[in-house]
């Protein structure tokens, strides 16, 4: 952990990556703030004793108000819409929440002197990358407003940090989050996102008859089984990630981005294969055609994350993954020990 506790806003902290990142923020002793209009998060979900405000972390005149009366350390930026579907049929939704408040909030930071940020990029800023796996310098081509969204944000900080004064410096550190599944080991948190469209989240759903069953969204991709390969990285872990950024910019290093993922990647077939196997019956799958927005693989290079966080993942396994996920659909998706 870093050297001191520092005193962090964490916006999105009621949602899924952000509620496990809080937690482990606790427990690592620093002091914590949530902000959450709980559209798609849970009061549940945040830790008992982390502060909450009920607000759109792209309110300027609140967010200015809640940062001049705490001094925080550092900013970690969650808040944001993430269903790439959503994002093809209704853009404008993603630019506002997603663009627009993300600048409404880094101006709030520099404005309050607050140094440090870390923010919650993707993957699909890549689109459909040439090569594979895909690293950090690799073209920026996004093919859904999702990941121009997160571009957008990415360039958005580096110009404010380019432009901030030296009195006042604002560092920052994007993590490009693959693909996000599973749920905290001891089973008191999970991903609970209405109506959600991640794949190991709808087949765990599907396996605990939540929903009548799964779609395959293209079986003519140029892989070896014909659908999407993805990677996969287990919440804790990219949650502990987070945790390793802070420690970075803490330790006065520049600004950077960074991937986040294990480096090798599972189909879709493999991913309901494994969940499957691991609920001991199967559950309807049907075959469709290809999603808008969706590219044929995205599996991460790596090799940064650990070189310059010096970040272990602890849970690089599909069946942890997929076998965590489904605990959490089976015992009821909520723990009733963490209501606050």
């Amino acid at each position: 952990m870093s050297s001191s506790p520092l005193n962090i806003l964490v916006t999105g902290g009621a949602g899924y990556i952000g509620s496990h990142t809080a937690h482990q923020l606790i427990t690592a002793g620093h002091r914590v703030t949530v902000v959450d209009t709980l559209y798609s998060g849970h009061l549940w979900a945040i830790p008992e004793n982390a502060a909450f405000h009920q607000i759109d972390a792209g309110n300027r005149e609140g967010m200015l108000e809640i940062m001049r009366a705490n001094a925080f350390d550092a900013i970690i930026h969650f808040a944001g819409h993430i269903v790439v579907p959503e994002s093809v049929e209704n853009p404008g939704k993603y630019y506002q929440n997603n663009v627009v408040a993300s600048f409404n909030l880094i101006e709030c930071a520099q404005k309050s002197g607050i140094g440090l940020f870390v923010f919650s990029s993707s993957a699909a800023v890549y689109g459909n990358p040439p090569s594979i796996p895909v690293n950090e310098n690799a073209p920026l081509a996004p093919i859904n407003p999702y990941g121009r969204t997160k571009l957008i944000t990415e360039w958005t900080l580096q110009d404010i940090a380019s432009g901030s004064s030296s009195n006042k410096p604002l560092r920052y550190v994007a993590l490009r989050y693959f693909n996000v599944a599973g749920a905290q080991i001891e089973g008191h948190l999970g991903q609970s996102t209405p109506e959600a469209t991640h794949l190991i989240k709808v087949a765990c759903e599907a396996a605990c008859q939540k929903r009548s069953g799964v779609e395959i969204f293209g079986t003519d991709y140029d892989t070896p089984d014909g659908t999407c390969i993805r990677d996969y990285i287990h919440v804790e872990d990219l949650a502990a990630a987070h945790l390793k950024a802070l420690d970075y910019l803490g330790a006065g290093e520049p600004s950077t981005i960074i991937n986040c993922g294990y480096g090798h990647g599972y189909s879709v077939r493999q991913v309901l294969d494994t969940v499957q196997k691991i609920n001991g019956t199967d559950f309807p799958i049907q075959e469709s055609k290809r999603r808008a927005g969706d590219p044929a693989q995205l599996i991460a290079d790596n090799q940064k994350i650990h070189d310059l966080l010096q970040w272990k993942p602890r849970y690089d396994s599909l069946e942890v993954i997929c076998e965590t996920a489904l605990n959490w659909e089976r015992n009821g998706n909520q723990s009733v020990s963490l209501t606050r």
